[in-house]
């Protein structure tokens, strides 16, 4: 069994994220998206608040997928949760250059770990967390962003009060 990790900070979870779990979800047995809780960034959503949207849009959808929540080395938690895959999305060249840098560091401190990376859809290649946080904020519509829940979230953060 290939069990694979797809970490990242989903706050918000995009199409782009889907895309990529989607993906993940066809060519590895298990997929653990992990939320990276970082005490030095002040998120939009809670890691519960992240926990449950993504268990609403992913549980129905895929069998193979579970959520979970990690902090400190990416490398000791794939070991801990006995994955031998990272995926890691790479939306443009200046994704790449960081992604690889971390995969090269990944594969020394654990070299039986292997990092795939993989492109999200064309239409969603722009697309990024930070972007749909900010024309949520600036009162833009993120529809087609980001799933309904999300959208309905992010609807209610910034709700103006007039």
């Amino acid at each position: 069994m290939t069990r694979a990790i797809y970490p990242g900070s989903f706050d918000p979870l995009t199409f782009g994220h889907v895309d990529i779990i989607e993906r993940s979800a066809r060519l590895f047995d298990n997929v653990v998206v992990a939320i990276l809780t970082n005490p030095q960034k002040a998120p939009l959503f809670t890691v519960e608040e992240r926990i449950e949207i993504m268990n609403e849009i992913l549980k129905p959808r895929f069998r193979n997928v579970e959520v979970d929540v990690f902090h400190g080395l990416l490398v000791d938690y794939a070991k801990q949760k006995r994955a031998q895959v990272i995926v890691r999305g790479i939306r443009a060249v200046t994704d790449y250059e960081y992604e690889f840098q971390m995969a090269l560091m990944n594969r020394r401190l654990t070299p039986d770990i292997e990092t795939v990376f993989m492109m999200p859809a064309e239409n969603y290649s722009y697309l990024s967390s930070r972007l749909v946080k900010e024309i949520a904020e600036l009162g833009g519509s993120v529809t087609g962003l980001v799933p309904e829940t999300v959208e309905r979230r992010l609807k209610q953060r910034f709700k103006k009060e007039t």
